[in-house]
């Protein structure tokens, strides 16, 4: 599975990158489906609600989260230009908690979305090694 990331560039701009996750991990529940299973990492979450037409200015992520839209649709633009859209079902990685951060539309509203909170130190590279 990909996932965008957008991250804090030497220019203090900030840019999309790809990842790609892995699932090294895998049980058989009690039907006997194999389910793949990403590394477990601890977070803190919660469920954020996007009022329709939000259009934030340039922002940083307040922490470094996963953010998985569960209704709606919401658009990212980081300071090269680049614009990328998610709807239901869509994750990515906001992980610009400095410099001048990314902009936020909400193009279909509300956007509801759930915030993974991850420690400072949370290693990325985790959830993409098999």
């Amino acid at each position: 599975m990909r996932i965008t990331r957008f991250v804090t560039t030497h220019d203090q701009g900030s840019r999309f990158e790809d990842l790609e996750l892995a699932w090294p991990d895998s049980r058989t529940d009690a039907f006997g489906h194999v389910l793949a299973l990403s590394r477990s990492f601890a977070a803190d979450c919660l469920l954020a609600s996007l009022p329709a037409n939000l259009d934030q200015d340039w922002h940083n992520a307040p922490d470094r989260q996963l953010v998985a839209v569960l209704s709606g649709r919401l658009e990212v633009e980081t300071t090269d230009g680049a614009c990328r859209q998610w709807g239901p079902g869509g994750l990515f990685f906001a992980d610009d908690t400095t410099g001048r951060g990314h902009r936020t539309r909400v193009l279909e509203g509300p956007a509801r979305l759930l915030f993974v909170r991850l420690a400072e130190d949370f290693d990325v590279t985790e959830l993409t090694r098999a």
